[in-house]
């Protein structure tokens, strides 16, 4: 008991020590700041649509599943309309091969890593400043598909991890919702953060506290608590981190990547208090209408204004918690099959197209009258990859798309000759977005 006592006060006076040293940037420094309810970058409010790209650092590391021109092809693509504010995954954790889990992982085991997939995060990072493009970096995971809590809690030597596919969902998530109230795994989590925020990019040589490339931090993608019991254990857990964010680095935003109320147990007042932290710069939500079961996919086309209907519904509740308490929100995940929920390229995307116009409008209005919805992110962006032929699992060797490796592949990703990306260019015209990198690359080319 007097040890971990000790602990405790020992991290409290460690936040307050490291705070002090923690200065953040000035406005003008290429960061993305907050003020007044809304995101700034350069002294212009700051609205974007961008996508998921969680396999970047893996496309640019030097090792086996590197592949530096097709991610130089897809950069200039995804700048080209507009779309230059990507979410990526900082790493996977946890030994490779195993099931539904991304391969190669970054974190091999505590304290350990792939020397190789540090090298590729710093490489993209590289090149997307290049492209004046912004990255959301999360580093943690309430799911299988990338190590996350489960690889922790096994970590801790509390078993092997029940896989969904092996066991079942119910099982896996009780092992992963041990995290939250495991000493050890909680402190290997934070040493991890701190590896990475103590970085410096071995392309650029900037410490990664000072790139103006990363938009922000988060401290998991879609953190739960996983059943009621949990919530005092996983409120103490998200407030502790995302003070230790905060110690650490003060010239980026920080947010929790969370669903929303549907990743809080159904409670929009557990979402309301955890994105009221002063050290939270602006709340997320997912929205997935196919596995919250408001999308029949045996009639994708008769479902779809239920879906339309529930989603915009999900964003006005969200949306008032972030005006009440004076932050943007943003839409960071949101997914819609292709037509006869097919995986293949053939297969049209016009009620996909129809639902995400549905949301790029409404980024494009808050835009038009100051409103906290400052962005989206559409899961998931799956470039020039495509889908191996026969098994729709991914499999070592194949391309790398947005899908990961627990899903089908082509489930949810937007290709570069998908009709959706006419759509996305459409309304990043709207925001001002398309076109804007290739004016500051001319400048920058007659500067230098």
């Amino acid at each position: 008991m007097r040890r971990t006592i000790a602990l405790a006060l020992a991290f409290c006076c460690w936040l307050l020590a490291s705070a002090a040293f923690a200065e953040p940037k000035p406005d003008d420094a290429g960061f993305v700041t907050v003020r007044d309810g809304k995101f700034y970058l350069h002294g212009e409010p700051y609205y974007y649509i961008g996508a998921n790209y969680w396999y970047g650092p893996l496309l640019a590391s030097p090792g086996v599943t590197g592949d530096r021109e097709r991610l130089a092809r897809e950069l200039d693509f995804l700048a080209a309309h507009g779309l230059r504010n990507l979410r990526i995954l900082a790493g996977a954790e946890g030994p490779d091969d195993e099931p539904t889990r991304v391969t190669p992982g970054l974190q091999i085991a505590p304290g350990k890593y792939n020397e190789e997939l540090l090298a590729g995060l710093d490489y993209l990072l590289a090149e997307m400043a290049k492209r004046d493009m912004k990255a959301v970096l999360y580093v943690n995971n309430t799911w299988e598909w990338s190590g996350g809590y489960a690889q922790y809690v096994n970590w801790s030597g509390q078993g092997e991890i029940p896989y969904p596919t092996k066991a079942s969902w119910p099982e896996f998530m009780k092992f992963a919702a041990r995290f939250h109230e495991c000493p050890e795994c909680i402190a290997a989590y934070f040493n991890h953060v701190r590896f990475m925020l103590g970085r410096t990019n071995q392309v650029t040589g900037v410490k990664y506290v000072d790139d103006p490339t990363i938009m922000s931090w988060q401290i998991a993608n879609e953190p739960r608590a996983l059943a009621a019991e949990h919530i005092p254990a996983f409120e103490k857990w998200v407030k502790d981190a995302c003070a230790l964010f905060k110690s650490l680095d003060a010239n980026h935003l920080l947010s929790t990547g969370s669903e929303g109320q549907w990743g809080c147990e159904g409670r929009m007042d557990l979402f309301e208090r955890l994105h009221s932290d002063s050290h939270v710069d602006y709340l997320t939500m997912h929205i997935w209408p196919k596995n919250w079961q408001w999308l029949d996919v045996k009639d994708i086309p008769g479902s779809l204004e239920r879906c339309v209907a529930n989603t915009n519904k999900y964003i006005d509740e969200h949306c008032a918690v972030a005006r009440s308490l004076g932050k943007p929100i943003v839409i960071e995940e949101f997914g819609f099959p292709r037509e006869g929920h097919s995986y293949e390229l053939s297969s049209a995307t016009t009620n996909r197209d129809k639902y995400y116009a549905n949301i790029f409008r409404q980024v494009v209005a808050n835009r038009a009258d100051g409103g906290p919805l400052a962005g989206c992110n559409f899961w998931t962006f799956g470039g020039t990859g495509r889908p191996a032929p026969g098994n729709p699992f991914w499999a070592k060797g194949e391309d790398l798309l947005g899908d990961p490796p627990q899903e089908e592949q082509g489930l949810n990703s937007v290709f570069d000759v998908d009709a959706t990306i006419a759509i996305v260019d459409k309304y990043n015209r709207q925001l001002g977005a398309s076109g804007k990198w290739a004016a500051r690359k001319a400048e920058a080319t007659r500067r230098h």
